[in-house]
């Protein structure tokens, strides 16, 4: 691939860079062109599109934003509570005087503004460059749904203002007007954008259609949602309220998007369970080089990644020492460990097929196979078996964890892509929307979406009869099908508050491995009720708890207590720096905080 740049001088001018430095995507050195001589051809609007991919959040660090600040560390999920980060479910979240985030965001949306304002000043055909208009647009719906997700209702920026420009003093836009231009900007891209299979071979990698139909579903979804469950009770005071209600209306277009998507997009879940052990779902987040699992499967073999952000161990490496990180960090509590179904079908707490936690890796047997990629356990590494808890949470995840680390990839050189849309999110979508907006679910429908998942992860499928017999609620297994498949992938959080349930299961004990005692004996408790040599009680400062198991009421350890949590409506949204606050007076301060 030939390394291309913009010139520096345009570069700052269009995404705020302050020196040159390798793009992974093609960007034409230009060293003689001045502002005004640029964006003349199709080519250079091409190229300056080419850069706002990189601006996705994603291994490599941009612009100090930091990957581990988004793969849900510390939600309901997680056991581990040592990054500061964690401290949000927590309920601690104090008015920063500034936030990078903020300010990213919005440099990168006047980026985007310039490239179409120089659009509008095309002097060739429009439609020469359409592909990248609509890219643009695209992008400029992606940071502010971000910022919606992040603040709630700011100002929309549609224009390139100067150091005097009325929009330095803009009030804050209601999330309702937001919701609005996103879509608006989405609509564009869509009917700009061309399908995967119009993109040649070198432009892979490049927006479709298809990306721009799933992000629409993605954002529709959301705020549907967030509307049914949170309503208004987050909207800054002073805001505009909803013009109408659009709850249906967006449910009923987010399914036909994501069918749209399902149908005609060409995607495929990727899935070699019968030559990979049934762990296609831990092979799928390592694909690098052909030695990043034992089929010698590369990149070109992942069809199930709709966006995707590119990386390279010459071109552009991950730069983050990502195995190490997620190891340690985004480890399952015993929450997560007891949603994985059994292989039937059933929850834990429903299957005559589970065989309980009397050993480390009993616990495994008959389970999801999403559980053997994602956590390790017995089935993957018989050490795992000889587990200690001397302080231990005793599980390790596994997703995103490179295949043969360290020997294939060593710190800060794992370059696996990073999807920021794929085809398992857009089944979840397509089945949650029409329960939704339905109250009801054909099994046709769950055939050709969550059963999908589900048929790749060894689990029988779900259908109206199932949840019938067993007493269970669909909505609530749709859920947690979505809660297991995109575990880590920057969803918890944000589920939980378009659910409107972020304070119920943020706000519990935390709680870990199952230790018993002498009545349930485990590899930790004999059946005198004492420690074995591999459990170490006083390691533990909160000690034990007793909780509702696949095996009934049993003793857990407890990681983290419910009087140390207390996450509020007002942590929906984060509150607004206050530099900006100062900067522009017109902006009012989150609810509370």
């Amino acid at each position: 691939m030939k390394k291309l740049m913009i010139p520096v001088a345009i570069s700052a001018m269009i995404l705020g860079t302050v020196a040159c430095q390798k793009k992974f995507l093609d960007l034409k050195p230009e060293d003689s062109l001045t502002e005004a001589q640029y964006f003349k051809t199709p080519e250079q609007f091409k190229y300056a599109t080419n850069e706002m991919y990189e601006k996705m959040i994603s291994w490599q660090k941009i612009d100090e934003s930091n990957i581990f600040e988004f793969m849900d560390f510390g939600s309901d999920l997680s056991a581990d509570f040592q990054l500061p980060q964690t401290n949000y479910a927590r309920g601690i979240v104090p008015v920063p005087s500034d936030d990078k985030y903020w300010n990213n965001a919005y440099a990168y949306i006047r980026g985007v503004n310039i490239v179409l304002k120089k659009a509008d000043e095309y002097p060739g055909k429009k439609n020469e460059i359409a592909q990248y208009v609509a890219a643009a647009k695209f992008f400029r719906a992606w940071h502010h749904f971000f910022l919606l997700k992040r603040f709630g209702g700011v100002p929309i920026l549609t224009t390139v203002p100067n150091v005097n420009g009325k929009e330095l003093k803009a009030p804050r836009n209601s999330r309702y007007e937001m919701i609005d231009q996103i879509l608006k900007d989405l609509t564009d891209a869509i009917n700009g954008l061309p399908i995967e299979q119009a993109i040649s071979n070198a432009d892979k990698g490049h927006l479709s259609k298809w990306a721009a139909e799933a992000f629409k579903a993605r954002v529709l979804l959301y705020e549907a949602t967030w509307r049914k469950y949170t309503g208004t009770s987050t909207d800054f005071k002073g805001s505009a309220a909803p013009a109408a209600d659009q709850v249906n209306g967006f449910l009923t277009e987010a399914a036909a998007l994501a069918k749209d998507v399902m149908q005609n997009g060409g995607y495929k879940l990727w899935n070699y369970n019968s030559t990979l052990s049934n762990r296609s779902s831990y092979y799928l987040f390592s694909i690098d080089g052909s030695a990043s699992n034992p089929l010698g499967l590369d990149k070109t073999t992942n069809n199930e990644f709709i966006l995707k952000s590119i990386y390279d161990l010459n071109l552009r490496p991950g730069g983050v020492n990502l195995s190490h990180t997620v190891q340690t960090y985004m480890t399952p509590n015993r929450k997560m460990m007891d949603m994985f179904l059994c292989k039937d079908g059933l929850p834990v707490n429903k299957s005559d097929s589970f065989l309980g936690y009397h050993t480390v890796d009993s616990e495994y047997l008959n389970r999801d196979y999403r559980l053997l990629s994602y956590v390790l356990g017995k089935q993957n590494i018989p050490a795992q078996g000889k587990i200690k808890l001397d302080g231990k949470l005793g599980y390790t995840c596994y997703k995103f964890s490179a295949y043969n680390y360290p020997t294939y990839r060593s710190d800060l050189q794992e370059s696996q892509d990073y999807p920021q849309i794929r085809l398992a999110e857009v089944y979840l979508i397509y089945a949650e929307a029409l329960m939704e907006k339905n109250g009801a679910i054909s099994d046709g429908d769950l055939n050709m979406s969550i059963n999908l998942l589900r048929a790749r992860a060894g689990v029988a499928p779900l259908s109206n009869a199932l949840a019938t017999n067993y007493g269970l609620n669909m909505l609530e297994e749709i859920r947690r099908e979505r809660t297991i498949e995109l575990y880590g992938e920057n969803f918890r959080f944000d589920d939980l508050k378009r659910w409107g349930i972020a304070e119920h299961e943020l706000n519990q004990n935390v709680c870990g491995m199952v230790v018993g005692d002498a009545a349930y004996t485990t590899d930790f408790r004999d059946a005198t009720g004492k420690p074995t040599s591999n459990y170490i009680p006083q390691k533990y400062p909160y000690q034990e708890t007793t909780v509702t198991t696949g095996a009934g009421n049993l003793k857990v350890i407890l990681l983290d207590i419910a009087e140390n949590r207390n996450f509020k409506r007002m942590h929906y949204l984060l509150p607004i720096p206050l530099k900006q606050i100062q900067l522009n007076p017109n902006l009012v301060q989150n609810n509370d905080y």
